[in-house]
């Protein structure tokens, strides 16, 4: 009995070398004969296009940035993932995007504007808390979104492949749609104030800088956000000082008062906070007040960009062994 031709596969049994098919000519006869097959051997210097190709890691700056712009399809279904089911079978849906923002909003104007007093120059309320409460939002909702990466994703991970980049950067867009969503909602207040009151608001050529400031945040959650997913895969106590970390950071940062109202012996704690020149040059961008310099922002856009390479690095290093420590 005769089969021609037949396809027969040969292999390299090498970390180094790849698997390559060929055609070759197989005669088959009875038993009692040896089946005559030829294999022949092929350069491995030879190049050849391969549809996928895994490799091991050589080391930790090997980001593998092409692989994970291949997979952009996969972060576009994970924001989906992170937006669609968060407020499904609600009553008020998709309203509570706005309405969060909205109400917080309301109660600080009470609390830290009615009872507690804290001067903010003679503007709206509304206006003044709004966009710090906004952009705060971003950047805690992105943070721990992207600091519960490894923990939250486990099941995933042990199943299928793909660039764990993908996952902390699909939580950092899915937060900025929500941004640009609650921005929207402050420009509608800020429009109706400019337009149609007597306050004093005073737009600038600030506002130029936003996207430098909407790209510091997101350098800033990311970054720190992949330093503390990549931590937590063997300390497990940074997850309980996440909930009162944030905290502290808030009322550390410009959100509910303005910088210039700080005694001097307290100016220390903004001044080693490098989210404070994003959050008084987002507010100044819009009112007009504040004491925003841009060698500030400079330093701390700078700052944002090491931290996220550091948070990327360390983050490549967790993922080798993120299944087996989770």
């Amino acid at each position: 009995m005769k089969i021609l031709p037949a396809q027969v596969a040969s292999f390299h049994f090498n970390a180094r070398f790849q698997l390559y098919l060929h055609p070759v000519s197989v005669r088959f006869c009875c038993v009692t004969d040896l089946p005559e097959i030829n294999f022949f051997a092929i350069p491995l210097k030879e190049k050849e296009n391969w549809s996928l190709e895994i490799r091991p890691k050589a080391n930790l700056f090997d980001l593998k940035l092409k692989e994970f712009w291949q997979y952009r399809d996969l972060i576009t279904l994970f924001v989906r993932r992170e937006l669609v089911p968060t407020y499904k079978q609600t009553i008020l849906g998709p309203l509570w995007f706005i309405l969060q923002p909205l109400l917080t909003t309301l109660i600080y104007s009470l609390i830290f504007g009615a009872i507690a007093r804290i001067p903010i120059g003679g503007m709206p309320q509304i206006v003044f808390y709004l966009p710090g409460i906004v952009l705060w939002n971003f950047f805690n909702s992105s943070f721990l979104k992207c600091s519960s990466t490894f923990i939250s994703n486990a099941p995933i991970f042990g199943k299928v492949y793909f660039p764990r980049l993908v996952l902390p950067v699909s939580g950092m867009l899915a937060s900025l749609v929500n941004f640009f969503i609650q921005f929207a909602l402050f420009l509608i207040f800020f429009l109706y104030y400019y337009l149609f009151s007597d306050y004093q608001l005073h737009p600038n050529w600030h506002i130029a800088l936003l996207p430098v400031l909407i790209l510091t945040v997101a350098f800033y959650s990311l970054g720190l956000g992949m330093m503390i997913s990549a931590f937590t895969t063997r300390y497990r106590d940074l997850t309980h000082f996440l909930a009162f970390g944030t905290q502290l950071l808030m009322y550390a940062t410009p959100i509910i008062y303005p910088m210039a109202i700080v005694p001097d012996k307290f100016k220390w704690i903004n001044s080693i906070n490098p989210l404070s020149p994003v959050f008084e040059g987002f507010r100044q961008s819009f009112l007009g007040t504040g004491s925003f310099q841009t060698q500030n922002l400079a330093i701390s856009f700078g700052l944002g960009i090491l931290v996220f390479f550091v948070g990327l690095i360390l983050f490549n290093k967790a993922e080798r062994t993120s299944i087996d420590t989770v």
